[in-house]
């Protein structure tokens, strides 16, 4: 059956197609090919450029099509290397088979069943890089071009993608912090009415935790090594015994592929960065969860109105439904993102000995886990943009809620020395709801100075924020 959206079988590839369309160019199989041989067409320049005897610079005539070849890698591309794996049933061979054809080469007599692809190469690049033929995937393990590819990937995902999407989340929430500041509302500590705090302080409290999430994914340093097939440059020294191929392959990670080298692993390299990175993206992910529940419940409470859209219906059968179902979406996406990211995190640095394949099926469903991901944050922006806030609803909260006095009116009575303080006010407020009249009886019947009596009987739930709105301004 062709894949459309009504036959895929993950939904990031069905309902959600639209959403997930920008990790497409990166994590699918057609990116991966891509960027597979991106990785072997950078490691043979890096080689042409070495000063080795037998390979030596290219023109840039040749230079020019072998970064047009990886440039311009088409869909047309993948599915011929995805042809010659049928033949090969090994990933990166087919790369390699694919380039060598690419660069004037017949296939080996194996290939026979393919239909021959048509090539149009300049006749002194054909004959330029047939002298470097057998240098395409010199020395090199599978592990050395996936990597380095899936390396580049994550890269590309987070700093493009994840973390644009983070920004936008993070903007919009700084925007409710600033409008909301001075907004007061009734804190609820164990589900109680608690000590009021503003709307735009709770806001800012998730403002800072996201930043400084937000901060630790992009400071995830992305390893990657090309170093051989057990990671000690065995063939390449070999090969050539005086060359300082740990230099080579430094330079070539660092400054051509622009990761950063690991020097020492296996046969791969063993994925304590892609741990690193999906752990701090599942803890973003787990303070986006606390909050897409917090502002659920404020919905549920009537202090965030839902801006109704013509023509949406919230249930089949409750016609004035506006059900938060942006958030509720957001949270259970985010659920699915950890799951899977924290399998990875856990499973990926674990290989036995120096090497085995459990890795590379986990691998590629990178993509899965920050498409739900990315998902999530669509979800919760888009829930972000439709809040109106109701400040009567929230006022009128505080207003029925005169216990909360409880803690600033014990804490002057202890300055002025009143025996009890805590006690006497239990007595009165514990479990109750009391009203203004009860608690201004016992506040003028207190051996206090009239100033400080007179400072309680001024004070509300609504005035009682202490910093909360300095501290949201300047978020």
């Amino acid at each position: 059956m062709e894949l459309f959206s009504l036959s895929a079988l993950s939904p990031l590839d069905g309902r959600y197609v639209r959403q997930a369309t920008r990790l497409r160019p990166l994590f699918s199989e057609a990116a991966l090919i891509k960027y597979r041989a991106k990785v072997e067409i950078i490691w043979l320049r890096a080689l042409s450029e070495a000063g080795l005897e037998e390979i030596t610079p290219f023109s840039a005539s040749t230079n020019a099509f072998l970064d047009n070849l990886h440039e311009q890698f088409s869909t047309a591309d993948a599915q011929r290397v995805k042809d010659i794996e049928t033949i090969t049933n090994h990933d990166v061979m087919a790369v390699v088979y694919w380039l060598k054809e690419s660069f004037g080469a017949s296939l080996p007599p194996e290939f026979s069943a393919l239909k021959t692809r048509e090539m149009e190469v300049d006749a002194a690049i054909v004959s330029e890089l047939d002298k470097a033929m057998e240098f395409v995937h010199f020395a090199c393990t599978s592990e050395d071009i996936n990597n380095t590819a899936y390396a580049m990937m994550m890269r590309d995902a987070r700093d493009t993608v994840l973390l644009p999407a983070l920004d936008a989340i993070i903007s919009r929430l700084r925007e409710l912090a600033h409008l909301y500041a001075g907004v007061a509302m009734l804190s609820r500590t164990h589900g109680q009415a608690a000590t009021p705090t503003t709307m735009g302080k709770e806001i800012a409290n998730v403002v800072a935790r996201l930043q400084r999430a937000r901060e630790k994914i992009a400071q995830v340093e992305i390893l990657a090594k090309m170093n051989g097939a057990v990671g000690n440059y065995n063939a390449h020294h070999f090969a050539y015994p005086d060359f300082d191929w740990e230099h080579f392959a430094t330079q070539v990670v660092e400054s051509r592929l622009g990761l950063q080298f690991n020097r020492y692993t296996t046969q791969i390299e063993p994925h304590d960065y892609v741990a690193e990175l999906f752990d701090a993206i599942s803890r973003a992910n787990t303070i986006l969860v606390d909050f897409t529940r917090d502002v659920w419940a404020y919905i549920s409470l009537g202090y965030f109105r839902q801006a109704a859209k013509p023509g949406e219906i919230g249930s089949s059968t409750m016609p004035h439904k506006v059900n938060p179902i942006d958030f509720e979406n957001s949270e259970g996406n985010l659920g699915l993102a950890n799951a899977l990211l924290r399998h990875m995190a856990d499973k990926l640095p674990v290989s036995r000995l120096q090497r085995d394949l459990s890795d590379s099926t986990v691998l590629r469903n990178m993509g899965m886990a920050l498409g739900y991901a990315l998902l999530a944050y669509d979800s919760c922006l888009r829930g972000l943009t439709r809040l109106d806030i109701d400040e009567q609803s929230i006022a009128r909260d505080l207003e029925d809620a005169w216990e909360v006095l409880a803690e600033p009116m014990q804490t002057i009575m202890r300055r002025y020395g009143v025996v009890s303080s805590y006690e006497q006010l239990k007595t009165l407020t514990r479990g109750k709801t009391i009203s203004r009249d009860e608690l201004h009886a016992f506040i003028k019947g207190l051996d206090i100075p009239d100033e400080a009596k007179n400072r309680m009987l001024e004070l509300t739930a609504a005035s009682y924020t202490g910093l909360a709105s300095r501290l949201a301004e300047r978020i």
